[in-house]
Parts: structure tokens; sequence; C-alpha cells
């Protein structure tokens, strides 16, 4: 078992107060936005022996367990994380993994080199992603109704957008949401500006319902992803609650802080919020334009006191123990790897004591059992 010393990256939208106070240290000032525990070669977990990911590379039957390397190859195939949004982040949708491996092996074939801000495919992997709240989390998951979308966009009363709203009214649904996400994203930017700096002016004013895109033009003044964003449904999750995000699901994180695992994958779809490359045509084959509630998952327990949260890939499964106070130990043993992240009070995880935001590595099929008290977050993969 090892424990985890994990990077935390400073991206511009993170909190510069939630990932200090979780891990009870002062905050410098600057934004904390994300820490990776896992073998992300951006940023790997490190340890007494090295790396997780060099540990991995040395002997991966043994850190990984034959069934892992049998299904996902060599590598730890998830990536987990402390995410902490204190602004909104890009609206985005990823691919399945089908695409994934066709514009990977396209742009590779291009001679488009992996770092080029106009590189879409990083990876030839998918990149299916899980949320879960620590505290009250906003995001945008998925399309509204058409219809919702219109009435929530005519309310501004700017004469710019009704081009839009009557092609909301069109029929079928999914067509209309194609074509006014592709209008929104190829328009004149000088006029989309003018249009999301009226919209913003309107939001403002009529706050509700509307306060939140007010909000998202004050981060990212005149980009058409503050329309877009309207298209969504609005999300609030309550801690413990989680959302999962499959391929071509547009969504955005706005605020809060939530433990986040994903596929090991880099590969994003931007649709707006953002100052970074918008590949359209790429993103509109990606996106499914089908309107549809967000579902909010709630952790399903089992008799070991383990909570799950169900989802329908195999890369990455991550449950919950919340332990009281007396708990009998539980055996964690496991055939496949795990990472176990301390969320609140002082679990022990076989001999290491672990505070709040501290996380230790399980090769597969080592022992370990699970004392204490406290809330400890499990990740590992289905094999």
């Amino acid at each position: 078992m090892e424990r985890l010393v994990n990077t935390v990256r400073p991206y511009a939208w993170g909190s510069t107060t939630a990932i200090p106070e979780l891990l009870g240290i002062a905050p410098t000032g600057e934004p904390q936005a994300e820490m990776w525990m896992g073998a992300h070669p951006g940023a790997p977990s490190r340890t007494e022996r090295g790396s997780l990911n060099e540990l991995i590379d040395a002997d991966p039957v043994r850190e990984l367990g034959e069934r892992s390397v049998e299904k996902f190859g060599p590598r730890l195939p998830f990536l987990l994380k402390v995410l902490a949004a204190g602004a909104p982040l890009s609206l985005q949708a990823h691919p399945d993994l089908d695409q994934a491996r066709a514009g990977h092996a396209a742009e590779e074939a291009a001679g488009i080199p992996v770092d080029a801000p106009h590189r879409t495919y990083k990876d030839a992997n998918h990149k299916p992603e899980l949320i879960c709240a620590l505290t009250p989390f906003d995001g945008l998951c998925g399309f509204r109704t058409p219809a919702e979308s219109a009435d929530l966009i005519a309310a501004l009363g700017v004469d710019s957008l009704k081009p839009y709203v009557d092609l909301l009214h069109a029929q079928p649904e999914e067509a209309a949401l194609r074509e006014v996400l592709t209008a929104l994203l190829t328009a004149d930017p000088e006029e989309m500006a003018h249009t999301v700096a009226e919209a913003a002016v309107a939001a403002d004013r009529l706050g509700g319902d509307h306060a939140p895109y007010a909000a998202l033009a004050h981060h990212y003044p005149g980009d058409p992803g503050v329309i877009a964003a309207m298209l969504l449904n609005r999300v609030r999750l309550q801690p413990g609650e989680a959302l999962y995000l499959g391929a071509g699901v547009p969504h955005a994180y706005l605020e809060g802080l939530g433990v986040e695992i994903m596929a090991n994958s880099d590969n994003v779809l931007r649709c707006g919020l953002t100052p970074k490359h918008v590949d359209v045509p790429e993103l509109l084959r990606v996106v499914r334009f089908e309107p549809a509630d967000p579902s909010v998952l709630r952790p399903e327990a089992s008799p070991s006191g383990e909570e799950v949260y169900d989802t329908p890939i195999d890369e990455f499964r991550l449950s919950r123990f919340v332990r009281p106070e007396g708990a009998a130990p539980t055996d964690l043993t496991s055939p496949t790897p795990q990472i176990l992240l301390a969320v609140a009070g002082r679990p022990k995880a076989g001999e290491v004591n672990l505070a709040p935001g501290e996380s230790v590595f399980v090769p597969a099929g080592e022992s370990a059992e699970l004392t204490g008290t406290g809330t400890v977050f499990r990740a590992t993969v289905v094999a």
C-alpha cells in the first residue's frame, strides 16, 4: 500500500479556498482547481518508491493485476480527482471510443502535433466521467427540451435572439437543437458578442432562472457559449449525489467541490465558455442532440457498508464508505487496483492513517482493511 503525494493543478477557474480547506492548510491566494490521483503522465501521483506510473510500468501485473491488464492494458485506466470549481468550466462534450480512435488516427496521419492548440484528439480513448458532490455543486448537463430553452431565451426580450427562438420551435427536436447550436457557433463573432452583451443585461435584470447566465457572461463576455448554455439542463447536486457524463453529452461545471473520476483521456470537444479552440464540425459530429432530464445518481448501499455509484462503463467504479464511531473493520482486498481517498474524519487504510484529502494506492491482490471513522471514497475498475 502506497501513500500518495498528489499534484494540485492551478487552472484559472479553480477555487482559491476549497481544496486548502479540505486539506486543512492555508490558502495561497492562487486558484487550486484539481488534485490528481493516479498515473496520468501529465501529473502522476508520487510514492516513496517513485511515481505511480513508474511503479506500474516496472511491473504492471503486480500493481494492476492480471484481470485489469488483460482488459485495459498495462496502465491504470482511470484518473481520480478532487475538483474545486470557483468559476465556470468550459462547455464541452467527449467522444465515444470509436470516435476517439478514428479522430486520433486521422490527426496522427495529418501530422498535427499533439500539443498544437487546434489538436482535438490527444489520445485514442474515450472520456466518460462521474462527479460526486462534496458540497452543493452546480452544473449544466444534457439538453433541455427545445420548448423550454425557447421560453428561457425569449424571456430575455433580445431581438437578435428571436430567430433562435423560432428555430427551437421546429420539429423534430433533435434537428432543432442541432441547427441552433450550429448557428450560435458559426455566427459573426462581433454580432454574437453584441447579442451576448444584451442578453447578459436582460438576464441580470430578470434574475431567478436567468441569473446563472448573467454570471456566465461576466466570466466569458461575448462568448456564444453563454447562449448555448441556455439549451442545457441546470443541475444542482447535494453532497453525496453524483452525475454520470457519457459520450456526446454536453456539460459544464459551474461551482462547487466534488470527487471526480474519469477514464484516462484528454479528449475534449469544446462548445464555448473558453478562449481555446472550438472544432465546430467535429463537435457537431460527436454531440448527441437528445433532450433528456439529467439522471442524478445516489449511491446504492451494500451489506458491507459500501455505497456504489452505478455507471455503465468498466474503466472505473466509484464507491464510498461513511464509517461511524465503532464501525467494524471492512476488508477491501481486491484483484484489481484501488485508490482510497479520505474526505472526512480520521480513517485508516491498513497501517496508514488518512486525514481529509489524503489517499493511498492499493496494488491488486494486496491485503487492505479499512478502519476508523470518517468518509472514504474507493476508486477501482470492473474487470
